[in-house]
């Protein structure tokens, strides 16, 4: 450990101009290829980089030849750096990693015609309005075969056709399932009565209770989009990439269930208003 730290400051000792630019050229590396990763969900991008982490991190402790050169020590402090700025990210998709499909094993829906996503949107959002409407409390995760494996594991399998009766009946306040998350994957309610990761964000408002940090924690840990009742309110919420929009309209929710079901539709609308 003592070479170790010794090594680490003859480095800064010796830092000058080329170490800087060395510095910013691995910045911009590291900072394009997240961006990658986090518009994309490149998941092998998380392999290479922690393979290259780890590559450079046994060359510099257990090698004493090459131990003072740059070439490994820049990229694992900045491979520390950017660790922290995109912990979120980085969370999302090693835990995506474990995603649990079902779209083998229940004859999943792998498609469907205009006019049943279209119902489909209709009922959500209708569902929504009449949750709100009642003071009801709601957390609907639309997912894309992408919820960690233990998430839908801590609930009920339904694989049910979605509808707003469905919708309301497992929400209703006296139903075994109305306390935990609904799952809606592509077309069907894949699940209901799961557990969620709770944020820890602490900037989020102190109104906000129990069921808006679990639906702001899985869009941290996952690639989903949560749709929030609030049971004290009826506010509805949308939250995506941990962010959240309150007091969500039917325009909100139009445009929120459009570009989950086709992000072509959505370009259209867009573009029409």
């Amino acid at each position: 450990m003592q070479t170790f730290l010794q090594n680490i400051k003859d480095v800064f000792l010796s830092f000058g101009v080329i170490d800087a630019l060395e510095i910013v050229l691995f910045a911009l590396a590291f900072y394009y290829v997240f961006r990658i990763l986090k518009m994309s969900n490149a998941r092998w991008l998380i392999a290479l980089f922690t393979l290259l982490v780890i590559a450079s991190g046994a060359v510099f402790v257990f090698n004493d030849k090459i131990a003072c050169d740059n070439f490994f020590v820049i990229p694992l402090v900045f491979a520390g750096v950017v660790l922290v700025i995109f912990n979120a990210e980085v969370k999302r998709d090693v835990l995506s990693l474990g995603s649990f499909n079902l779209t083998e094993k229940a004859g999943h829906q792998a498609s469907a015609s205009r006019d049943e996503v279209e119902r489909y949107i209709a009922d959500i959002i209708k569902a929504l309005q009449n949750l709100s409407k009642d003071n009801i409390g709601a957390l609907i995760i639309l997912a894309n075969d992408n919820v960690p494996a233990q998430v839908l594991q801590s609930g009920v399998l339904l694989d049910a056709r979605i509808s707003s009766q469905l919708i309301e009946g497992i929400f209703f306040p006296k139903a075994p399932l109305h306390d935990g998350a609904m799952i809606i994957n592509n077309y069907k309610v894949q699940a209901a009565g799961c557990f969620l990761p709770l944020t820890q964000n602490a900037n989020i408002p102190k109104e906000l209770g129990t069921r808006h940090r679990a639906g702001i924690g899985i869009t941290e840990t996952a690639n989903v989009v949560a749709l929030i009742v609030s049971e004290e309110t009826g506010i509805i919420t949308v939250a995506q990439r941990g962010k959240i929009s309150r007091y969500a309209d039917y325009d909100l929710l139009r445009r929120t269930l459009n570009e989950y079901y086709w992000k072509d539709l959505a370009a259209d609308g867009r573009k029409r208003a």
